[in-house]
């Protein structure tokens, strides 16, 4: 195997793959990223089992073959040398890499120990735009569960609808104690949507596809979407030369519409700067395990914030908003509140109760009569 390239592209094809390559005792390939010359194509290539991912690097091929070397090692090795011509070449167990006056031999294994990745059917193929994805994505990411004790609310819901004729890719994450949902209307469907497709993707698969767009962010020849494939037990994201495979989380994710109360008996409208600061101000003084903060309401008046703690002291905070409806209170875990209007797009910010009981529902300030695309539930504090 003998190649070169320069050490941009080879950094970057690198860094898309190196970053889920583990070290394993059983299984010390895994560490590895696989490298393959063939038909005048450089392609590499990594899995941990669950995740794998693949990427096409600019190069000139000189000699076919196929080699794995540590991941990590080689990516951080490359990504030190001077932005010239990288020449790269297998002799035996080692891999020779020249670059300038650095010429370095890695260790590696043969590639014959690399697991096969079979390849994934794709079934149904959708295109969202690559930059409502990655913000839809941070709207959601952040609320799912932190770990798999409950394996359905440990990823990212994908559902793939239709509505109003409009096709649309509907995220949602939760951990029980709030859910976030954000609706992105899709670029293109290339496949008939007959009716709803729903799965769960693991919130790793989802942080690293992210991560990877991210590589791409600042390229002129960025593409504009993503395409994402779904099979039977896989999903695959597609952009420009790299392709990330995933498997998806068996289970049935719950039911979170049920949540959603039909109609609402108090409905605040605030500024979300004001809201963030009377929230962090009141936060300093709320009992800690609990993170408690109280909010009142009451037609015509501020909505008034407060908290209290026995050893630091209180705080209370008015702030102005339109409410309607009847007077209410709420109160809730004030680092759950923020992250929810933390990414609340726009100035403004609707806050809807029935009652201190019942679920809080946090949305942008509809515009134009539309459905606002962002949705934020927060349980409350059972006093």
């Amino acid at each position: 195997m003998k190649f070169s390239c320069t050490q941009e592209n080879l950094n970057q094809g690198l860094s898309i793959v190196s970053h889920i390559a583990n070290r394993n005792i059983n299984l010390p390939i895994l560490g590895n990223v696989l490298i393959k010359c063939d038909d005048k194509v450089l392609r590499f290539l990594s899995t941990n089992l669950e995740i794998a991912v693949s990427c096409v690097v600019r190069g000139k091929v000189e000699e076919p073959g196929e080699f794995t070397v540590p991941s990590r090692l080689f990516s951080d090795y490359v990504s030190l040398l001077p932005k010239e011509r990288v020449d790269v070449s297998q002799l035996n167990s080692n891999l020779t890499v020249s670059c300038g006056q650095y010429q370095t031999k890695i260790n590696g294994i043969t590639a014959t120990e690399f697991p096969l990745i079979p390849p994934v059917e794709k079934k149904h193929l959708f295109s969202v735009g690559v930059a409502d994805f990655r913000r839809a994505v941070g709207q959601v990411l952040f609320a799912v569960a932190p770990n798999e004790s409950r394996p359905e609310i440990s990823g990212v819901l994908f559902r793939f609808t239709v509505e109003k004729g409009e096709p649309r890719l509907v995220l949602a994450a939760t951990d029980s104690y709030r859910l976030a949902e954000r609706t992105v209307v899709l670029a293109d469907r290339k496949a008939e949507l007959c009716e709803p497709i729903s799965v769960i993707v693991p919130a790793r698969t989802v942080a690293e596809i992210v991560r990877i767009l991210g590589i791409f962010r600042d390229s002129a020849e960025a593409q504009e979407n993503i395409e994402i494939a779904v099979g039977d037990s896989q999903v695959v994201f597609s952009y420009d030369n790299m392709e990330l495979a995933s498997r998806i989380i068996e289970g049935r994710y719950p039911d979170y519409r049920q949540l959603i109360p039909e109609s609402f008996a108090t409905v605040a409208i605030m500024e979300k700067e004001d809201l963030q600061r009377a929230v962090k101000t009141t936060s300093l003084f709320s009992r800690a395990g609990l993170n408690d903060i109280s909010l009142r309401f009451a037609p015509g008046e501020p909505v008034h914030v407060n908290s209290a703690n026995t050893q630091s002291g209180e705080h209370a905070a008015d702030l102005e908003a339109k409410v309607e409806g009847k007077e209410n209170a709420v109160t809730v875990n004030h680092k759950y509140f923020l992250d929810g209007v933390n990414n609340i797009e726009g100035d403004v910010v609707a806050l809807s109760l029935v009652d201190g009981l019942s679920p809080c529902v946090i949305r942008p300030l509809p515009a134009d009569g539309r459905e606002p695309d962002y949705l934020y539930i927060v349980m409350p504090i059972r006093q």
